[in-house]
């Protein structure tokens, strides 16, 4: 028996969080001043975090306000937005379709969707339902995210249909790069096959099964009563504001769930229990199943750590699975996934040989946040030596911040700044249209141009001359941070042909994949 196992003997017996928390694990005693440094550090008003043992929750808690500057504290039960942790309940979903013979995963994603399409015609044929899990299809980073962040008005099956347009990047099933996109052909998928609407299947195969009583299948779905996170972000990398929750309606299999510390203990212990459900024999998942999913189909390079203090994590292996990162830490296999969204970034932590799972929900976007805590937990519960994980990951961040800031100095230095645009302002004005993304609009505003996504309600601003006929998009919601360039080449005859975009700042999340857009005036 673990030395702190029989503390828990009157918690377990009680079964109540209240009761599992009064009896703290030794191991994890410093973790409240860890917490409580991140949330300084880092500017989070709240976090909850729970770690499971051995088909225990010995720790579900949360430190600090759902909403800075109010009261309302966070506590195991707050629902954060989980985002792309909602990758792994997508990939299960698919396991419990396949264990009931209704599909395989080796299936052909046309034998269930036969309009779908690639950009390519082989890859169309040839790509399988473990393709679209595993980011391998070709397809660049974060490409097509514009279709669904920020919030657009498309369906989930217009989204899917505008991937034939979506350029892809490199070779099939040759390299990693991770994509969210996909995860909507999935849904799409799920739903053809169960005949059930994703938010249904999700609800009655999964989260009550599971007792995931409060988790929500995305923000449209949150109810009166529901303890709610509220999201921040750093207004030009600033001030500390709230953000306005993002719904992915379209694509919610690649992020949109919400849930709380103690849902997700749940959720982790059915996973590290090899998808027996609790208190029953029945498994959503077999053993087979579970070592597909938790077994490298894509590698990933491994990158010498950003400052000397992260030494200690840099993995002996890296890759990814079906709906999780895979790598190892201390000796131990790790099967985890992040999740990242305006105002809430997140991180689940499975170690399997362990029976060993840390969860960390935060309402700040850093995830310098969660990757501190998790790693000072897995230390105290491995009984590795002690490391700062909060000051290692403040100089990574301080580091990213230095890397950015010499960017722009060169974008600065570069500038002719004393260049005036080519054409007179009106000759810019028109609408411009993306093969994939749709039209984007560039209006004149008397002295002013102004650029507006027609699909993304939060993607209109004003465009800064910068130099010659590239300006710089300042958008109205500065909390985005996804100020980008954006440069009108003109043909021969004077006239704009095409419109290039990129964020400015290396800073600004790879779902704004303004870079893939390839804009021509529409005459």
């Amino acid at each position: 028996m673990n030395k702190w196992m029989g503390g828990l003997l009157m918690a377990i017996a009680m079964g109540s969080t209240q009761a599992q928390e009064a009896a703290v694990p030794p191991e994890l005693a410093l973790l409240d001043e860890t917490v409580e440094r991140v949330r300084t550090q880092f500017q989070v008003p709240g976090i909850a975090v729970a770690v499971v043992k051995d088909g225990q929750v010995i720790l579900a808690r949360g430190w600090g306000v759902r909403e800075h500057g109010k009261p309302a504290g966070v506590d195991a039960d707050t629902l954060f937005a989980i985002a792309s942790n909602t990758k792994a309940m997508t990939a299960t979903a698919l396991s419990v379709l396949a264990e009931e013979g209704k599909l395989s995963l080796d299936d052909k994603v046309i034998d269930h969707l036969p309009w779908f399409r690639m950009g390519d015609a082989y890859v169309t044929r040839e790509m399988t339902l473990r393709d679209l899990l595993v980011h391998r299809s070709g397809l660049g980073l974060g490409a097509g995210d514009l279709l669904f962040w920020p919030t657009t008005d498309y369906t989930t099956t217009e989204v899917v249909q505008r991937l034939a347009q979506v350029p892809l990047k490199g070779g099939f099933r040759q390299q990693y790069a991770y994509d969210n996109v996909l995860y909507g052909v999935a849904q799409l998928v799920i739903e053809a096959v169960s005949g059930q609407s994703f938010a249904d299947f999700l609800q009655q195969r999964l989260f009550t099964p599971i007792g995931m009583a409060d988790t929500r299948f995305n923000a449209d779905h949150l109810k009166r009563g529901d303890k709610v996170a509220v999201g921040h972000a750093l207004y030009d990398w600033r001030e500390l504001r709230t953000v306005a929750p993002l719904t992915w309606h379209n694509n919610s299999a690649a992020g949109g769930v919400y849930s709380s510390a103690n849902d997700m203990a749940r959720w982790m212990n059915v996973q590290l229990d090899g998808g027996r459900l609790p208190g029953s024999d029945a498994r959503l998942f077999g053993d087979k199943r579970q070592q597909q999913m938790w077994s490298v189909v894509t590698p990933q390079g491994i990158a010498e750590p950003v400052v000397p203090e992260l030494a200690p994590m840099r993995p002996n292996f890296a890759g990814y699975g079906e709906g999780w990162s895979l790598s190892d830490y201390r000796g131990q296999k790790l099967v985890w996934h992040t999740g990242g969204w305006p105002g809430m970034v997140s991180r689940v932590t499975l170690v399997p040989e362990q029976k060993l799972g840390v969860v960390v929900l935060t309402n700040q976007e850093v995830g310098a946040a969660f990757n501190a805590i998790t790693y000072h937990v897995l230390d105290a519960m491995l009984q590795a030596p002690a490391h700062d994980w909060v000051d290692a990951y403040a100089k990574a961040v301080a580091k990213g911040r230095e890397k950015a800031d010499e960017q722009w100095a060169a974008h600065q230095a570069a500038r002719v700044a004393d260049s005036t645009p080519s054409l007179p302002l009106q000759a810019y004005a028109a609408t411009y249209r993306d093969r994939w993304y749709g039209d984007v609009l560039v209006e004149q505003h008397g002295q002013q141009l102004r650029l507006r996504f027609s699909r993304t309600a939060q993607l209109v601003g004003s465009l800064e001359h910068w130099q010659h006929d590239t300006f710089i998009v300042r958008w109205d919601d500065r909390s985005l941070n996804a100020d980008a360039f954006v440069n009108f080449a003109l043909d021969v005859d004077g006239k704009v042909s095409a419109v290039k975009m990129q964020a400015v700042s290396s800073l600004t999340d790879f779902s704004f994949d303004f870079q893939d857009l390839d804009l021509r005036p529409l005459h």
